[in-house]
């Protein structure tokens, strides 16, 4: 009897299926030095504890996507090992703050199967949360992956395709216990710009660019204990490439983003997501975004602002997105659209 783990194929995943995730996961301040070190992250919230205090935070909590990182990683060996892509995201929301000390696991519900018409693979839906060690919920999100079949022949299971939202509702947004930008220190936060200084069309391009390096990528892929094969073995992939992680690029441009939003210190929801091309060691990661709303909150001094978020290989600053065929242009690694909160 075989002891190793292949992970789990299309047809094994059943409708209202509970995966608890292994391997809970105890996070220190050693996840943001190397979050730090491994990204340009500069957002003063979730940097200096003082600041966070004068926000009303009783510290710093660690940076968002860390949270994301950790809670994504713990998913891969039962949802992802055998995909071929993962295809989007959707109604995420982070919940309460994640802070150092704290231990989070995960679990996921299918909420949608189809079969493709190849019979080869299927898409599958899960909505995943992240819990700590009181078992509160730290944020949940939808996201669907493209997933081998071990048996082509094996029957198709009914098809069910969730019916998702396109943006989580501003109303729906949680805002941490006590956050209050009202007495904001601008200078130390390092830019001026506040939420009324934003315009709904407006695009920033964040300028900076980053060189993808390979053992940096595999280091934080590590790190969140993403075991997916196509990120650390050049022989699963024809081209003899490793991949790089999808979430290393979403904080490469995050972090790339605080030129320009720097004060877009806390994610509060990510409305939808695609990884539009493929991410290889060598690559230069740069990054543009566009306002696409503005909600205001009832937290004293805090705005919310919504952000597609491009991260590039080419010039960020020709903002190109989509050619005329409405296909991504092949420079775009990343189209994210984001909830973040700002002083107004």
């Amino acid at each position: 009897m075989t002891k190793t783990n292949p992970g789990r194929f299309f047809e094994d995943y059943r409708m209202g299926q509970v995966i608890r995730h292994a391997v809970p996961r105890t996070v220190s301040g050693g996840e943001r030095a190397l979050y730090h070190a491994l990204y340009p992250a500069r957002h003063a919230l979730a940097s200096s504890d003082e600041f966070a205090r004068a926000c009303g935070l009783k510290a710093a909590p660690l940076d968002d996507l860390i949270a994301f990182h950790v809670v994504f990683g713990k998913t891969v060996p039962d949802i992802s090992l055998n995909a071929v892509a993962n295809l989007g995201y959707a109604e995420g929301r982070w919940l309460r703050p994640v802070w150092p000390g704290d231990t989070i696991r995960s679990e996921s519900e299918v909420i949608g199967l189809k079969q493709n018409s190849n019979g080869k693979t299927g898409v599958v839906w899960v909505r995943t949360r992240g819990l700590n060690q009181s078992g509160e919920a730290v944020m949940e999100y939808v996201r669907w992956v493209m997933v081998r079949k071990r048996d082509p022949e094996a029957p198709a299971p009914e098809t069910v395709v969730p019916k998702l939202a396109e943006v989580v509702d501003a109303a729906g947004l949680v805002i941490p216990e006590g956050l209050n930008f009202s007495k904001y220190d601008f200078e130390l936060a390092g830019e001026s710009h506040r939420w009324g200084d934003y315009a709904i069309g407006e695009r920033i391009d964040h300028v900076d660019g980053v060189t993808i390096e390979e053992a940096e990528h595999m280091l934080a892929t590590r790190l969140w204990q993403n075991t997916a094969k196509v990120h650390f073995d050049a022989t699963n992939r024809e081209d003899g490439k490793r991949l790089i992680y999808g979430g290393h690029v979403i904080s490469m441009a995050r972090a790339l983003s605080f030129n320009g939003l720097a004060n877009a210190q806390m994610v509060a929801a990510l409305n939808a997501g695609a990884h539009a091309n493929p991410c290889f060691s060598g690559d230069t990661v740069r990054a543009w975004s566009e306002v696409l709303d503005k909600a205001e909150t009832a937290a004293p001094g805090v705005g919310a602002i919504r952000l597609r978020l491009v991260a590039t290989k080419g010039d960020s600053g020709a903002f190109v997105l989509k050619g005329e065929d409405g296909k991504y242009a092949p420079e775009v690694l990343l189209d994210l659209d984001c909830w973040a909160l700002m002083p107004v």
